[in-house]
């Protein structure tokens, strides 16, 4: 990579960690893109899975205690059955079908009546939870906004909502780190000096997070996370239309 490559990826770290610590997702969409506009899918999502596991890792340290534990383990039973079954599958998207995948995903969760959405604090409801989310994850890169949809019906406030969304994307950045990493070759492997700072960077963009999350209303940040996401839909959308053209 070359020098203007990592400023590049270096700035976008820090601005998609501060916005997923503020948000609970976005930030993972955008970061996502970038990092494939400068490297194969298997090697950004090794990357990427580092990145995001380091900035929500942090996220849980800051907010651990509102993290609701129930929720979590129960999620991670789902999540390690998924992983398990996709491994066996074997699948590892082009370039294209991330883009897509990712502008499609925000609309298709749109188009799902509130009523068909199920609630997070539903028995059984985690369980499901972490298994799908897992294969979204694994199929496309980026599970957040799926995840958000078994979040919008519940009780929980922002700072429960943010904290546990982060314990649980940890365990799926985990998963999808172990995941393609078992398909990654010598020659695509990211030098391993880039992998520190990048972490430290990711780290010092969640912990300003807090100072605009504790400033939104519960209800400012619902309408800005929806129109963070759209707008990067609609970006990837035509950056997937792009890429099939040129194929």
């Amino acid at each position: 990579m070359t020098v203007g490559t990592l400023i590049v990826i270096a700035l976008t770290v820090v601005f998609t960690s501060f916005l997923s610590g503020v948000f609970g997702m976005a930030g993972g969409m955008i970061l996502l893109g970038v990092l494939l506009l400068f490297l194969d899918v298997i090697p950004a999502m090794v990357l990427f899975s580092t990145i995001q596991l380091a900035s929500n890792g942090w996220r849980v340290m800051m907010w651990r205690k509102h993290i609701r534990w129930r929720i979590f383990f129960l999620y991670v039973g789902g999540a390690a059955v998924a992983f398990f079954v996709m491994r066996w599958i074997a699948f590892v998207p082009d370039k294209a079908t991330v883009y897509i995948a990712l502008g499609l995903l925000p609309f298709m969760v749109e188009l799902l009546p509130v009523r068909a959405r199920p609630n997070i604090e539903w028995r059984g409801v985690p369980v499901l939870t972490g298994f799908l989310t897992t294969i979204i994850q694994l199929l496309v890169g980026v599970g957040g906004l799926f995840l958000d949809i078994f979040f919008q019906k519940s009780m929980l406030d922002r700072k429960t909502t943010v904290a546990t969304k982060a314990a649980t994307q940890t365990f799926g950045h985990l998963l999808r780190g172990a995941y393609f990493g078992s398909f990654l070759t010598f020659s695509e492997a990211v030098p391993v000096a880039v992998f520190g700072p990048i972490v430290v960077l990711a780290i010092l963009g969640a912990s300003l997070a807090p100072f605009v999350l504790e400033r939104l209303t519960d209800q400012g940040f619902r309408v800005w996370t929806r129109r963070v996401i759209f707008a990067v839909a609609i970006t990837y959308l035509l950056r997937g239309a792009w890429l099939l053209m040129h194929a």
